[in-house]
Formats: structure tokens, sequence, C-alpha cells
């Protein structure tokens, strides 16, 4: 703690101190009030400035320091000045005094709190900062909370100053003119227990409800503005209509044919959506190829004289379509049609928020009517504008699973998880590639460990890594293609056959009719915690509407998205993304969940690191797999996981056992207490716990133990 604030505390300490030392308490009593009454008022006769601003300062320095006492001064301003003159004083005077000490508070104890408890903190401060002025306004409300605490614990939060005044002044003065009331009336009051009537408890539990029924109102009024100009069908053809059959759309649809409501889903392309045809299942399917022929090439490592493989460029590219084959029923029109959901192959325009028109792709035209849509509509490769690209021609990940004849030279420009995982990918089947980065590494999300790991893996399959470099433009002569490429002020021209764009996503907000009624969209679609758009009957789920583009977080948003659409009149739910875990599939896989150190300095959150090195795992050394690390940062002097980053074979899925950890509160402690299977390689979860318990050990009592065990030992 600084010297200012081990000097402001003492001098806090030492005036609290001197009220309970020297028994001031005695003078904030109603009975000494009662004796003293009449002096005050004659005094106020006379010198009615001075007593106005003696007692504003007595006012404002007993709430500063949250001594008892506010109460009966409260009821000394009606008594002594009157009900509005009192009023006046009070209100003005609280405010103040309940600002100051809400600022005492943080700045004595607000960055501590946040550093250390910054990531349990995070869902309370983003809801503080979209509805704080709305909480603490409540809370003013309802005089049965102690206003002392209410300034303090405000204190620790992210509230702004102005913010706590304004709502404070406001929300404080309804329960203050009662008490300032009461106080003129102060001879018929015997105890401060007398103005708690039954009565007045009910006017202040109405007043608490009051907010809750504002908000209401304010809803209410804003849904009607946003709706003014568009006629609500009385009657409804479906419960929800969801536009786009990815992850998001699918999950939609299944929970709410699931509790029987109406769905129809719309899809203008390919079930399954991008995940199944352009993404997760094509990738992972020529990646494990890719992988094959890269272990052919060190058969000597196994024991193995010779293992030779050829590439059929071609038939590589062909098998990816048997395994979407095998895949595809799981998201078929007939599967879900089986299910209860009305699916139509065609593309949706939504023409007001609660009519759909669907253009089939045979041209009949279909209109539905629905209480409720939600959007599901994915995202689609991000394209610079490079000069040159477009007449030179480009791949995308959605677009590269059409080539059958194999680049002999391949650029890449991208270093996230897309552009890395197929920069490997295509350098494992024989092609020459370069990928492009203008960052100083790849895989920028990730700790730099982990992207070094990375690194010297691709430059080993044969990646020509480009750090720092800045793709200028593409260029064509004599029928070569050429990307001219700037690091350190030097240009230099890269020849290429294909080139893969792989610089991100972005998400299809266009051509079905949002910009025609007014849906709010952004980088990504603009929704709320109930994933409700500016249109409440209108949700957005999965990549279109963001933060995390994952198949897995879709159809997490997804269960969101149906069941607040559904019952959200009863009950919302605030969508949830404390836990997501994820993981880039290159060799070594790099899986994550929650915080890793880049992000956890960023919030400045307080952490330890436990570290295990897989390369001392039996399994791994077994398998020839002898590389990676599970890196582990856990809340000082704690077991509480904050976050979790595995580098390894099968590390996508060595993750779970940390995210079920998280997800459910359980600490290092209860992962190194549970058995794992010998030999496997889920046992570096397990030793990795153990590293951290050992760092951990009671240091005291082992000496202790040490000397109990010499002296059984006579």
């Amino acid at each position: 703690m600084s010297a200012s604030r081990i000097g402001l505390l003492a001098v806090i300490a030492a005036l609290i101190a001197a009220f309970f030392a020297f028994d001031l308490g005695q003078y904030f009593t109603l009975e000494y009030l009662k004796q003293v009454q009449g002096q005050l008022s004659n005094y106020r006769e006379a010198n009615p400035g001075t007593l106005a601003a003696a007692f504003f300062a007595v006012y404002v320095g007993v709430t500063a320091l949250s001594l008892p006492g506010a109460a009966i001064l409260t009821l000394a301003a009606g008594a002594i000045f009157g009900l509005w003159q009192g009023l006046f004083i009070v209100s003005f005077a609280s405010s103040i005094g309940a600002t100051l000490a809400f600022l005492v508070s943080r700045f004595l104890l607000g960055e501590t709190i946040q550093k250390k408890y910054g990531t349990k903190l995070k869902t309370f401060n983003e809801g503080i900062e979209r509805d704080g002025a709305f909480y603490l306004f409540t809370l003013r409300l309802v005089p049965l909370f102690p206003f002392f605490v209410i300034n303090l614990l405000m204190g620790l939060t992210k509230l702004k100053t102005a913010t706590f005044y304004g709502v404070s002044q406001i929300g404080m003065l309804p329960g203050t003119a009662v008490f300032v009331n009461a106080g003129t009336q102060l001879a018929q009051i015997d105890s401060p227990s007398g103005i708690l009537s039954p009565s007045v408890l009910g006017a202040f539990a109405l007043l608490g409800v009051f907010p809750l029924i504002a908000k209401k109102i304010v809803g209410f009024f804003k849904a009607r503005k946003v709706y003014k100009g568009f006629t609500k069908p009385k009657k409804f053809d479906r419960n929800i209509i969801a536009i786009g059959a990815g992850a998001a759309g699918l999950v939609t649809s299944y929970i709410g044919v699931a509790v029987k409501a109406k769905v129809t889903l719309v899809e203008k392309h390919k079930m399954g959506g991008d995940c199944l045809n352009y993404g997760c299942v094509p990738s992972k399917a020529i990646i494990k190829t890719a992988k094959i022929h890269s272990l052919s090439k060190h058969a000597a490592h196994y024991g193995l004289k010779k293992i030779e493989t050829e590439i059929d460029f071609a038939q590589v590219m062909e098998r990816f379509k048997n395994v979407i084959a095998e895949v595809e029923p799981h998201d078929s029109v007939e599967r879900y049609t089986e299910l209860g959901v009305d699916v139509v192959e065609g593309t949706a325009k939504i023409l007001d928020p609660w009519t759909v028109q669907i253009t089939k792709h045979d041209g009949t035209v279909q209109k539905l009517t629905t209480k409720n849509i939600v959007i599901a509509a994915g995202g689609a490769p991000f394209v610079p504008d490079l000069p040159g690209l477009k007449e030179a021609g480009y791949l995308t990940s959605d677009t590269i699973w059409d080539i059958r004849v194999k680049p002999e030279r391949l650029v890449v420009l991208g270093g996230g998880p897309i552009g890395s995982e197929l920069s490997q990918t295509f350098a494992r089947l024989d092609c020459k590639v370069t990928q492009i980065e203008r960052g100083d590494r790849i895989m920028r999300r990730e700790d730099p460990e982990f992207s070094a790991m990375v690194e010297k893996r691709f430059r080993e399959d044969g990646v020509d890594v480009r750090l720092n470099t800045d793709g200028k433009e593409v260029i064509v002569r004599e029928g070569q293609k050429y990307l001219v490429v700037e690091k350190d002020g030097v240009t230099e021209e890269i020849p290429f056959d294909q080139i893969l764009v792989a610089v991100g996503r972005a998400a299809r907000l266009t051509g079905y009719g949002l910009e025609d009624i007014g849906v709010e969209t952004g980088r990504v679609l603009n929704v709320n915690e109930f994933l409700e758009t500016n249109f409440p009957n209108i949700y957005g789920a999965g990549d279109v509407a963001g933060p995390y583009q994952f198949t897995h977080t879709a159809s997490h948003m997804a269960w969101y998205a149906a069941v607040n659409a559904l019952f959200g009149t009863f009950k919302k739910f605030r969508v949830d993304y404390s836990v997501i875990p994820w993981a880039t599939f290159s060799e070594p896989e790099v899986a994550r969940v929650g915080l890793n150190e880049i992000e956890a300095k960023e919030q400045g959150i307080e952490y330890e690191i436990t570290t295990y090195g897989i390369d001392d795992l039996d399994r791994a050394i077994a398998d020839g797999n002898a590389e990676g690390l599970v890196k582990i940062l856990t809340v000082p002097g704690k077991d509480k996981i904050l976050g979790v980053t595995i580098a390894g074979e099968h590390a996508g899925d060595l993750i779970s056992e940390f995210v079920l950890a998280m997800k459910h509160g359980l600490g290092l402690n209860k992962i190194l207490g549970t058995i794992h299977i010998y030999p496997t390689l889920a046992e570096a979860n397990k030793y990795a716990a153990g590293e951290w318990k050992r760092a951990h050990a009671p240091q005291k009592t082992l000496a202790w133990l040490e000397k109990f065990h010499t002296w059984r030992r006579g």
C-alpha cells in the first residue's frame, strides 16, 4: 500500500477512534436531540446561516466516515429547520458525504479488489457499467439497506463518480423526505423505530419496487418506439424462424421443437453451415492426411526402415468430401424434419419484425409471420483491399476446398488459427508455403512461448514464416504472380501459384433485410446480454453476433437465444461467456480456456504460474511426441484456476478437464486427487496440479514432521 493510502487510512482511523473514545455517539441519540431541540431552534433564530453551515459540515463528516448517527441527524434537520430547508440541507450533505465515502473506499481498496478478484468480478463490472445507475437507484430507494454499506461497496466497482453522486442525490430524496418530515413531528416520536411503522415500511417497499416497474415501462416505450411504423400481426404462423442452418440455427431449431414450439429453419446454401462444409470438418480431415504423410518421413524415429507415401493431391482433396458425407446426416434436412422442424431451403428476407419472406430454390415465395426471429447467418472470410489481389485471383478458407491441382508455391496471408492450420497442412503435403504475418509472431492471442513452439515446428515442416511483414500488393508479370511484401522498409516479390487469404472472418450482416427495417449492426450484429437486437423479438446467435467465432460458442449462444425467445416474457437468461475454451489444430495443438498471461497483465489481475513440460510424460515419450507444455494461471496462494493453456498432442481433448474444473469451481487440489489412467496423456493435467502442490507445500509443517519421524526412529 502506498504512503498516501496509509496516511489517509491513519487519519480516518484516528477520527473514528476519537468518535468512540470521546463517546461522541451520545450526541447522536433521539433522547439528546429532544433535550436540545429548543436550544437549537433558538440558536437558529439568532444565527440561521452559521447553524445551517455547521449542521451541513457535521452531516457530511458523519456520512463520509460512515459513523452511526445519520438517521438522527436527518430527524434533527426536520426538527430544527423544517421540512423544506431541512430536506435541502440533508439531500446535498448526504450525497456529498456518501460520495466522499465512495471515493475513499475506491482510493484505499478499489484497485486492490479489482486486481485480486478481476476475473470473478468481470460479469459484475460489466453489469455495473451497463446498469449501475439502475442498481444504485434501486438500493437508494430502499433504506432497509444501510447506506454506508452501499457507499463503500460501490466504491469498489467501476461506477463513475458523477453517476454515483447524481443517482444518490435523486435516489435518496424520497427516503430523506420521509425522515425529515418525521423530524418535524419530533415531539410525537419516542424512538427511531417510531418512524418505521408498517405503513412507512410498506411505502418504502413500494419505492423499492418502483424501479423495476419503471424499467418495464421504459422497456415498453422503447419497444413501442422501435416498432413504430410496423403492424404487429394478431396471430403468428411460427414461434421462431431461424435464419441460417449452421450450429446456431440448428441448435435453436432443436431446442424450439423439443419444447413443442413451431419452428421454421431457413438455409440458402448448405445445411451444417461453414463448420461442416468449409471449416472444422474438412480442415480436420486434411490435417489428418497431412500428418500421416509427415509421419512417414520420420519412420526411422519409430524403428521402421522405410515408409513411402505418394501424394495424390486430387484424391486428398476428394477425401474430405467423403468425411462430410458421413457427418452431414447429423445436420440434414431429413433429420431435422423428422424432429419436427419446418426446414426450408431458400433465401430469407425480413420484411418487418414479425414477417419473413422466403424465396425457395424453385422460385416460389412463402411469407411467414413469427413471434421471434433468430439470426444465425454466420460469418464469411474477410478479404482486405489489397491492390491487384482480386485481379490475380485468390483462395479463402471457403474456396480452398475446390482446388484439385496442388499449388507448388502457396502464399498464406495471416498468422491466426486458420492461416496457421492450413500453412502447416499444405507444407506437409509438399507445397512450398510462405506464411505472411504483419505482427511479430504467429498466433498472437496465445502467450509467446506457445507461438514460438508452433513457429519452430512450422519451420521444421518447411513453412517459410515471415514475421513483421506487410503485404503491399499483388502483381502479375509475364503470367507469373507475385506478392509484394515490405519488411523494415525493404520490399520483396514472392512468387506464388495460389494465395490463401486468412486474415479473419466477418459477420454476414447484409442480404436478408436487416438494413431495411433498422436492425442495428456494427462489426457484428448488436445484441444485448440476452442476445436481443434493438428489436426485442429479433435475436442473434453464433458468428453473426460474436464475440467468439467458434462452433461450440455458436451452439452455446443458441440455447440462450431460443430460451429467451420462447420464455423471455417470464424469465430471461444472460448469456454466460465466463468459461470459453478453444483450440488451434496445428501440431503441436494449442488449446486454451480462461485467461493467459498476456490477458492477466492487460487486465491487471494478479496470478501465479505453474507449468509442466509434456516432454517428461511417459505416454508422450512412448508415442514419440514428447513435446508440449501445460501452463496454469491461479489466484496467488490458492488453487483456484484463472486459465490454462496446453500445447501438445491432443491438447484440445486434454483441456476439457480444466474447462469442467473452472465451470464448477474445482481447484487444482481436486484434479490432483483424481485418479488418471496410466499411461495416458491426461496424466499431464494431474502432474501439472502436482507441480502447483509442490510449490505450495507447508514447509514449516514438513520440518516438524521430519523431527517427529527422527524422534520415532529413536
